[in-house]
This record gives C-alpha cells, structure tokens and sequence, in this order.
C-alpha cells in the first residue's frame, strides 16, 4: 500500500511551484540592481519616492475607510444572519454567498458600466463603492461564523441577572465576537491597498493604488523595483497577520 504521505506529494509540489518559488523571485528581485548584484537601492527608493509615499498613504486611507464601512455594514447583517429569531432561512445566507460565485473583474466591470448608464461621474466614492462590494462578503462570514459557534448560555446569563438586550449586545455578543471581526479586518483591509484592478476601472485610473504601481513598475519592466514593493506589501501583509492571530490567541484564552 502506498503511504498516505505520499498523497501530498502533488500539493506539495504546487505550493513549491506557485507559492513558494514566486516569493523567493520576488525577495531576490528586490534586493538585486538590473545588473543582478546585491544593492538595497530599491527598498531606499520607495522611502524617498514622493509618489510612492503619497500612493501608499492614500491606499491606506482608502483601506481604512473601505474597512470602516464593511464593519458598519457586515456587522448587523451578520448579526442577523446568525439570529435564529430573525433568520430561519439558509436562503438568505445563500444570497450573500451568490455574488462570489461571479469573477471579482466581472463585478468590477458590471459595477463601473452601471454608473457610466446612469451618469455618475467616476472617483473616490465609486470606487469605495465598488470596494465595499466586492469585499463586504469576507467581513461578513468571518463574523457569522463566530456568532454561530458562540455559546448561547453567556447572554443568557446576563439577561437572568437583569441586563437589557442592549447591554447583553454590547458586554457580551460584539466582545465575543472580536475574532471574527479581526479575522474580517485582516480580510478586507490588505486586499484592499493591493488591489489595482478595481481602482482602475471605478475610476478611470484617476486614484491608483499601490498594488497599481506594483503593476505599473512590472509592466514597465522594472522589475527589481516593482518587487522591492511588492516585498514591502508582504511584511506588511506577514506584519498584520501575526498581530491578527495574536489577538486570537488572547481572544481565545480569555473564553477559557
């Protein structure tokens, strides 16, 4: 019999192809001048470049806010969701999961079309519309989940001991459900500095990204500073993680 090890071999093999060997071209790229030796020009580069600085600043403005309003939005909703009174449907859980079912870029597109037929001049609200969109979905579930798997016997706890529902919301269900909303947070606030394509059809390339000027630099062929960038996204991208599953552990033991 063939060990169960060996099963894993394929996966393995395409985690090392497709995940693994691209980071390590993008570390060596970065740290590499267009002759192939070792410079640390091209990390310098982003910190005195004043259009890389005001496009990150601005990426992270439009992250924050995007994530802000997915919080504002997914919240209730999945609260609601989670609310056996409120929803007795697996239907309507269906629903928030139908548009995921569509490419991201065809979203974009139907999204960018539908204000062109309507007139709406493109920028900075169209295209936090089309964020909020495309992204609410990964701050809904994470949320959802946690509120599915939390114990009911907490609220009502509170609610014999005579807190309002209010309270019991506020003291018991949003701390409880923290994971999730951090979960949410980490998914929809990296994408969202990253993404390019989105930015540049909800607004005709006016606002760009920096996961723009990472396409920009690679289409251009430059490729060293356009991984140097790409490098300076992943430690933030491994940065907020860690912070992320540290919160989880501590959100974890406190349950316990």
């Amino acid at each position: 019999m063939i060990k169960r090890s060996y099963w894993s071999l394929p996966y393995l093999i395409f985690m090392v192809v497709f995940v693994v060997l691209p980071l390590v071209l993008i570390v060596l790229y970065a740290f590499q001048d267009g002759s192939g030796h070792f410079t640390l020009s091209n990390i310098a580069r982003f910190f005195t470049d004043s259009d890389s600085l005001q496009t990150f600043a601005l990426s992270i403005e439009v992250a924050i806010e995007n994530t802000l309003i997915c919080i504002l939005l997914g919240y209730p909703a999945a609260w609601i969701l989670a609310n056996r009174k409120l929803n007795r449907s697996a239907v309507t859980v269906m629903l928030f999961i139908m548009p995921m079912w569509i490419n991201a870029l065809m979203r974009t597109l139907a999204t960018a079309e539908l204000f062109n037929m309507f007139g709406i001049t493109l920028g900075k609200g169209t295209l936090l519309f089309g964020m909020v969109y495309d992204y609410i979905p990964f701050m809904i579930y994470p949320i959802y989940n946690i509120l599915m798997k939390m114990d009911n016997s907490y609220a009502e706890a509170a609610e014999d001991l005579g807190a309002t529902p209010w309270k019991v919301f506020w003291k018991i269900t949003v701390p409880l459900s923290m994971p999730g909303v951090m979960s949410g947070v980490l998914m929809v606030f990296m994408p969202t500095v990253s993404t390019f394509a989105i930015s540049e059809f909800l607004t005709n390339n006016k606002i760009k990204l920096f996961g723009t000027i990472i396409q920009e630099n690679i289409n251009s062929s430059m490729w060293n500073y356009g991984a140097a960038l790409a490098f300076i996204m992943l430690l933030i991208i491994g940065i907020t993680s860690l912070f992320n599953d540290n919160k989880d552990s501590q959100a974890e033991g406190g349950l316990i």
